[in-house]
């Protein structure tokens, strides 16, 4: 039997006394890929963020197996950036390491090595010297994945990797991460529901409460952006 990794129980929370999610009882095992989609202000992000541990729930409990903050890797969404800040590629996949910092700022030398393999598992080594500022969308996405895996993670979480990025730089990620499925777990928020509904293994629909759906349950409405709850259950044409 698949190990659990993730476990929501009866999870409930809200800001301001309104609730944004509300009885959500969710269970991801080891290995899974999760796509998750929903309406915006629907709670995908806050989920994301009640799993990673940055709010609390007002009800329920969330357990994350045998998980420190290092065995969990994120990217966040990213609306832009600034491009003349002057950071080096290899510098920003850094960044994932800042926990290794010694005292007197430096690193240990396997830092390095962790770095150039991360950015060898999305396919930039040659990139590592050159200026984030100057990438393309997907190789800057590309990038804060490989910021997210330096440290080895067993679970992958990933807030829209694929928004604002052409259709060939989509491809290349959504590649990478089936990829990267091979040795981890991961949970994806993702506003393209066509181009996930046959690479994950399951689908949450994010709609205050939390809808576990099978590829071949995904009906042409969800792809179309009409959110709404089972028209019919198995037994309706029994009737």
């Amino acid at each position: 039997m698949p190990t659990p990794i993730i476990t929501l129980e009866n999870l409930s929370f809200g800001y301001d006394k309104t609730l944004t999610l509300e009885g959500v009882n969710v269970t991801i095992s080891e290995g899974e890929f999760i796509g998750i989609f929903g309406p915006n202000g629907g709670g995908k992000t806050t989920l994301l963020k009640l799993i990673l541990g940055m709010l609390s729930p007002v009800k329920g409990k969330v357990h994350v197996f045998g998980s420190t903050s290092q065995e969990i890797g994120y990217v966040p969404q990213v609306a832009r950036f600034d491009k003349d800040f002057p950071i080096s590629v290899f510098d920003v996949v850094r960044m994932g390491c800042l926990a290794q910092l010694k005292w007197w700022g430096g690193y240990p030398k396997k830092v390095k090595t962790q770095v150039l393999q991360a950015l060898e598992a999305v396919g930039l080594s040659d990139l590592a010297h050159q200026s984030f500022g100057t990438l393309s969308g997907g190789q800057a996405q590309r990038v804060l994945i490989a910021r997210a895996i330096v440290n080895h993670p067993k679970l992958l979480i990933l807030d829209e990797p694929t928004a604002s990025v052409d259709p060939h730089a989509e491809q290349q990620i959504f590649q990478l991460l089936q990829k990267l499925n091979e040795t981890l777990t991961i949970v994806m928020v993702t506003h393209d529901l066509q181009t996930i509904i046959d690479k994950a293994q399951r689908l949450l629909c994010v709609h205050k409460q939390v809808t576990t759906l099978k590829a071949k349950e995904v009906c042409e409405h969800f792809a179309l952006g009409l959110y709404h709850t089972p028209l019919t259950t198995k037994d309706h044409f029994k009737l």
